[in-house]
């Protein structure tokens, strides 16, 4: 994070205006009066339409930074994509292909062992857009909604900023750009128009193939696997991984990200007059300093979109990749200060405990759900999910020991909650069997479709569609009692998957139920070997060494931990203890990191073959 957005981190608006609610200069103050008499009921009318409009233009401007805050996830996350792409999919290939051979990503690059390794990572990635998009895209709203105001001449303070009462009589022009927002199709993964191919990382790959496989002389001749024209099928699986890439990553929903962000803008900013208030004096410091470094565009040049402060984005070349920035600044207040987490923690530290804390949890649960002990397990797997919100899988957990409890309703709501952020096998079906339970068997119907569109092959989803549409007899439509839910949901899969299934089958039966038949895949151009057959598997590694215990490196996050983690201690202003605060904190993170089973990362798993 560059220097010039710390403060923007620091200052955060619920610490804000808990400081001006106590403050006797702060410039809005909000106090409970209760009076005597009773008060003129005319001037009464005038205060609650004045407060009526004020309550509709801070509820515009929530709505407003909420939906640009959603767009600015899913176009920096799109380019997060194109990067993982092209950076970290040649190694992924080149670890398949090992041991696969040269043409095996090009008949097995959809399998669901790929599927659920993407899912994985993109789901931590995803945990941390909270973090790494919403200083920015508030920071981008906020320099909108400015030169919103000073191309309507509406003055702006140099010290506290935008002031949201000076816009109510604009509110007309902000609620129709406001509908215009709502009116566009929700905000989804696509790759940005403005980035080129793949080429490069084609080429590094192909080069990376020549120096392990190819004739490197004729002392040194290659893999035998690689005789003849290799590199249209390396080229040929890349592509098509890539392809895989996206498709997973438009499994998840935008809207369900964010809740830190979403929460202020929907319960502690709307309905309290001073929400650009808080908003202009954390930002406007900052693009005051942009715009001495960049200069100020007059007139029409002052864009809604915020470049006219010379803030990049917007489908340019200089788009920034803001999960390769490093979260090493301070940000916590001292009321935000709980459960171990220290005011001296940098954001990347404290994502990395919540991470530790939760999953810590989450293993007390699934503890207690193999012991029988469901009630147990759901107060495990609901602090997990209050200390990381941003992780859809303890949900999905919590669903399975309400499904055990027979709390169908809670395992409904469980379930909707983790769909709202991925659509997952386990979300829908779990769902539908609460949805059954209910008496609801038609919800349930469209629930076991949309799960059998993502995963055709799942036999649970299909014996419980085929009970509910042919209940007099189909001989095979028992229910999917017998096989308990995995608690392993931190890598979304079905809870059970053929073995082998014939093809011509599956899709006689998706025909049968409804279900749309699956695109079919267009065959490689070159015939299928022996060694395209084989069976791999991806294994997510773990965050201990081989003596046990944990390293910062080894669970490296994109952020700086590690550096942090290992550099000299030493005492800051005000804080004589803090060095041995942080030598505490150290040792607990590498003892709680050992204990930690998995981290899901791109650059933490091995690739093995398993026939």
């Amino acid at each position: 994070m560059p220097a010039k957005y710390s403060h923007v981190k620091k200052r955060s608006a619920s610490g804000l205006l808990k400081k001006e609610k106590n403050s006797p200069n702060g410039h809005h103050i909000i106090k409970d009066t209760h009076h005597s008499r009773t008060p003129n009921p005319h001037t009464d009318r005038a205060i609650t339409q004045a407060m009526s409009a004020v309550s509709q233009l801070e509820r515009a401007i929530a709505r407003i930074l909420l939906i640009r805050y959603e767009q600015d996830i899913a176009r920096l996350f799109s380019t997060r994509l194109y990067s993982i792409a092209l950076v970290h999919l040649p190694t992924l290939v080149m670890r398949c292909v090992t041991l696969g051979g040269p043409g095996w990503l090009a008949f097995n690059h959809d399998s669901e062992d790929i599927k659920d390794f993407f899912r994985a990572a993109i789901s931590m990635d995803m945990r941390q857009a909270g973090e790494r998009v919403a200083t920015k895209s508030v920071l981008w709203s906020y320099t909108a909604l400015r030169h919103f105001a000073l191309s309507n001449n509406v003055s702006v303070c140099s010290k506290l900023g935008l002031h949201s009462l000076r816009l109510l009589p604009y509110y007309p022009a902000l609620k129709a750009h406001l509908d215009a927002l709502e009116a566009m199709p929700p905000s989804t993964f696509t790759k940005p128009p403005h980035l080129g191919s793949l080429q490069e990382g084609q080429s590094a790959l192909e080069d990376a193939c020549e120096l392990k496989f190819g004739w490197v002389n004729k002392l040194a001749p290659g893999n035998t696997e690689w005789e003849g024209d290799w590199k249209p099928k390396i080229q040929y699986g890349y592509e098509k991984l890539s392809q895989t890439l996206w498709r997973v990553a438009r499994e998840f929903d935008v809207r369900g990200y964010g809740n830190i962000l979403r929460e202020k803008l929907t319960t502690k900013w709307c309905d309290c007059g001073c929400s650009t208030d808080h908003l202009g004096e954390v930002c406007e410091r900052t693009v005051r300093e942009d715009e001495e470094e960049s200069g100020v565009r007059l007139g029409k040049q002052r864009e809604w979109d915020g470049r006219g402060s010379g803030i990049y984005g917007w489908e340019t070349e200089e788009e920034e990749d803001i999960w390769e920035i490093d979260l090493d600044f301070g940000g916590l207040d001292p009321e935000e200060c709980a459960g171990g987490v220290d005011a001296e923690m940098t954001i990347g530290e404290m994502m990395e405990w919540r991470y530790l804390r939760a999953e810590k949890e989450k293993e007390k649960g699934n503890a207690a759900y193999r012991k029988g002990d469901y009630e147990e397990a759901v107060k495990c797997y609901e602090t997990a999910h209050g200390i990381e919100s941003e992780l859809p899988h303890y949900q999905l957990n919590l669903a399975a020991a309400y499904l055990k409890l027979n709390n169908w309703m809670e395992a409904e709501n469980a379930c909707t909650k983790a769909l709202q952020q991925h659509r997952s096998v386990k979300g829908l079906y779990r769902r539908a069997k609460a949805r059954i339970m209910l008496g609801r068997s038609e919800e349930a119907i469209p629930d076991l479709r949309s799960a059998l569109r993502l995963q055709p092959t799942n036999e649970d989803a299909a014996r419980e569609l085929k009970a509910l549409l042919f209940p007099l007899g189909e001989g095979d439509q028992g229910t999917s009692n017998s096989h308990p839910p995995s608690m392993d949901d931190s890598n979304p899969s079905s809870s059970k998957q053929p073995s082998s299934f014939p093809k011509a089958k599956i899709t006689e039966d998706l025909r049968r139920l409804g279900v749309p038949e699956p695109k079919s895949t267009k065959q490689p151009p070159f015939p299928r070997t022996k060694a395209d057959d084989r069976k791999l598997k991806i294994t997510l590694l773990s965050g201990q060494t081989e003596n046990g215990t944990g390293t910062g490196k080894l669970r490296k996050m994109g952020t700086s931990i590690a550096a942090d983690l290992n550099r000299p201690q030493t005492s800051r202003p005000g804080k004589e203890k803090a060095g041995t605060t942080r030598s505490w904190k150290t040792k607990e993170m590498d003892r709680m990191r050992a204990e930690c089973v998995t981290y899901p990362s791109w650059d933490r798993y091995l690739v093995k073959r398993v026939d």
